[in-house]
């Protein structure tokens, strides 16, 4: 384990008992994975308790993954803990984000992506071209998927 990594996991627990302290209830620890894939800085794993974190994201950013992402996901828990299943940035969770942590309820980051963005295929329409996920193109190939344009709602096939 790295010494981010450590970090980032002492800041999940100072957080937890912060929100502790003032929710006046107890909370199991989360599992801490650094795991999350994509363009996502993390995610919560309600059912599982779990916290999963973007180890490239984190690297490239790391004074804003301790200060916003990990109350962030940790108020996504914490959420689901005291008020059940609700929508994830709804009025329950910006409350937890800015009366339990005092940070703002921003609902996505805006970080670089560059690093963690992945090869696109082209594609074309009667309007338009389209960039279409590695997933998306190979579903296309295998003959398992047919994307259309929202546009003039014609098939996307592969552009020259």
């Amino acid at each position: 384990m790295n010494p981010l990594q450590q970090a980032i996991i002492e800041r999940t627990l100072t957080c937890l008992r912060q929100a502790e302290q003032k929710l006046g209830r107890q909370f199991p620890d989360p599992a801490i994975r650094f795991t999350q894939r994509g363009k996502s800085a993390g995610s919560a794993r309600l059912h599982s308790w779990e916290i999963r974190y973007n180890p490239v994201l984190m690297a490239e950013n790391p004074q804003a993954f301790l200060e916003e992402v990990v109350p962030h996901e940790l108020a996504h828990l914490l959420t689901f803990a005291c008020h059940g299943r609700v929508k994830p940035h709804g009025a329950e969770w910006q409350r937890m984000m800015t009366e339990v942590f005092h940070v703002p309820a921003r609902t996505t980051h805006s970080f670089d992506i560059t690093s963690v963005t992945g090869q696109t295929f082209r594609y074309r329409c009667q309007c338009r071209e389209h960039q279409l996920t590695l997933r998306r193109h190979n579903k296309v190939k295998r003959q398992q998927a047919i994307y259309h344009c929202t546009q003039c709602r014609q098939p996307l096939t592969p552009a020259s």
